[in-house]
């Protein structure tokens, strides 16, 4: 079966994909495309995100982070919909956990690993209080805010998955010592292995939304 994958970076995210596919146990063949796919740094930093912008970071494919606003890539991400239609995937997931508006056209279901977590993650917190982690500070009010609607209560701590190892530590030993009984890894680009260290350093139990997609989405390739 034919699925496709949009990240709102460049593609391939052979990040993102070393951690899923196993789950779809060879039933599928990913085609992939990024809403910044052909752009040139400098013309992806004209994208900086003003005040009132939904802000969102991601992965170019020399492994370096960009941090940008959601309506520079709107266009272009409605193009990689029709680009994968035409290439005959049954259905396309998103490579992002960003809310985006309900304005993209498709004859394919769009997955969207945020409406995923929208609806699982109130169900997996006894005390609705939770705390997430995303990739930068411009992210935390956000984030917070989103959240507010499915639970009590959230904390948002930034921590950049496309940083280094010791600001994720640093990130995990201040969760350790807070209120809040599910931790949300709230980007696509956390790995299983960010996942294991949040985990062992908290105590507290980690939601990882790559694997979440890929085991919602293998639903429809088990066949």
């Amino acid at each position: 079966m034919k699925i496709g994958a949009i990240t709102i970076g460049q593609a391939p995210r052979v990040d993102v994909t070393g951690d899923i596919m196993d789950i779809f146990q060879g039933k599928a063949e990913l085609l992939q495309g990024g809403g910044l796919d052909g752009l040139t740094r400098e013309e992806i930093e004209t994208f900086k995100p003003e005040d009132g912008d939904y802000v969102l970071v991601s992965r170019l494919t020399d492994g370096s982070s960009v941090t940008f606003a959601e309506r520079h890539i709107l266009p272009r991400l409605q193009q990689r919909i029709y680009d994968l239609e035409e290439q005959g995937v049954k259905f396309i997931m998103f490579f992002c956990t960003g809310d985006f508006p309900d304005t993209f056209q498709s004859k394919v279901p769009l997955i969207f690993p945020c409406k995923i977590l929208n609806h699982i993650v109130p169900l997996l917190t006894k005390t609705s209080n939770i705390i997430t982690v995303t990739p930068s500070p411009l992210q935390v009010a956000q984030c917070e805010k989103k959240w507010r609607q499915y639970v009590h209560q959230v904390t948002s701590i930034p921590a950049s998955p496309y940083g280094d190892w010791a600001s994720l530590e640093e990130a995990a030993y201040k969760i350790k010592d807070m209120d809040g009984d599910l931790v949300v890894l709230d980007c696509i680009g956390y790995t299983q292995e960010m996942k294991e260290m949040f985990a062992k350093i908290t105590g507290k139990m980690i939601i990882l939304s790559r694997t979440i997609l890929a085991r919602v989405v293998s639903e429809l390739t088990d066949i």
